[in-house]
């Protein structure tokens, strides 16, 4: 079995522990994820399975989207409620106000690591440190928020509920607590809901107690994603019969031989590279040095 399942992580569960469930499941040890998801959170987790583990460290698209739910006018140590909350005075916010505090916040921007992270610093997690009370200085990363949109604000309760799409790395609680001080006050994350992640959506996800019922009555496949749909941003390539089976035993092709001869690529591009018939083969990159498109990267059978 390869291929990609999409699990609707529920709360109070790791990220490892889902990877551990979904092993014991399929009765196979090959299995990974991409794009950690804190406990405390929900939604979108992708699991590789078999050979599409392979895939793991050159996965392209790392972008994801929150719905995530706030409060004004409290802190915690963990930036978020479950955490150690107290209430802090502060001005209340109006819906106005905090619809164009977001707009700062769109684009390119920097955020320093919470100390509740897995983010390393001299070897050690961040949130090793917080738990021995110990708070050290964290460098600001560059990170990308591609839309920010306010869906709702409860000015009374001082409450609200965001939908954030943004690159790999951003921490929603952190983006929180940044618009809360531009305001002048305090804010921390009440819920968070990853509705994407990867490439892959809510609507594809199952719960580990469906993905349990559908190994009961042997359906798993109906839900296993191919392995070529952590590539869908690459083009695709079509080859001959004959070069089928020189790229799927590993040898190059000469490009001005395919369909790359008229498209005239940039050196590096990758691509993915199909049989006549539609068969996924591997991944291929350009080397026009050598005038060849190469093997990126083989996934076996």
């Amino acid at each position: 079995m390869n291929g990609v399942i999409v699990i609707n992580k529920e709360e109070d569960f790791t990220s490892f522990d889902v990877v551990a469930v979904v092993r014991r499941t399929l009765h196979t040890k090959k299995v990974g994820h991409c794009g950690t998801l804190d406990p405390n959170a929900t939604g979108v987790l992708p699991v590789l399975v078999g050979n599409a583990t392979k895939a793991q460290d050159i996965i392209v698209n790392h972008d994801k989207s929150y719905v995530a739910t706030f409060k004004l006018g409290l802190t915690s140590d963990t930036l978020d409620i479950w955490g150690e909350v107290a209430e802090e005075n502060g001005p209340d916010i109006k819906k106005e106000e905090l619809e164009k505090a977001l707009k700062n916040f769109v684009g390119d921007i920097l955020q320093v690591p919470p100390m509740y992270s897995a983010v390393q610093k001299d070897g050690v997690r961040l949130y090793e440190l917080a738990r021995q009370g110990i708070e050290v200085e964290r460098e600001a990363r560059p990170v990308t928020i591609y839309s920010l949109e306010l869906n709702d604000f409860d000015e009374k309760a001082q409450c609200g509920t965001l939908t954030v799409s943004c690159s790999k790395g951003t921490y929603i609680r952190t983006l929180i607590s940044d618009i809360a001080k531009s305001l002048g006050t305090n804010g921390i994350m009440t819920s968070l809901v990853r509705t994407s992640a990867c490439g892959f959506t809510l609507s594809q996800a199952i719960t580990l107690s469906e993905l349990k019922e559908l190994a009961q009555n042997g359906e798993v496949e109906n839900h296993l994603l191919s392995l070529e749909s952590l590539f869908e941003s690459y083009s695709e390539l079509f080859v001959s019969e004959k070069q089928t089976v020189r790229f799927r035993n590993g040898n190059p092709l000469d490009i001005e031989r395919t369909e790359l001869k008229d498209i005239k690529p940039a050196d590096g591009t990758v691509y993915r590279v199909k049989s006549g018939e539609g068969e996924f083969l591997a991944l291929g990159v350009v080397d026009l040095e050598k005038g060849v498109l190469k093997i990126y990267k083989h996934f076996g059978k």
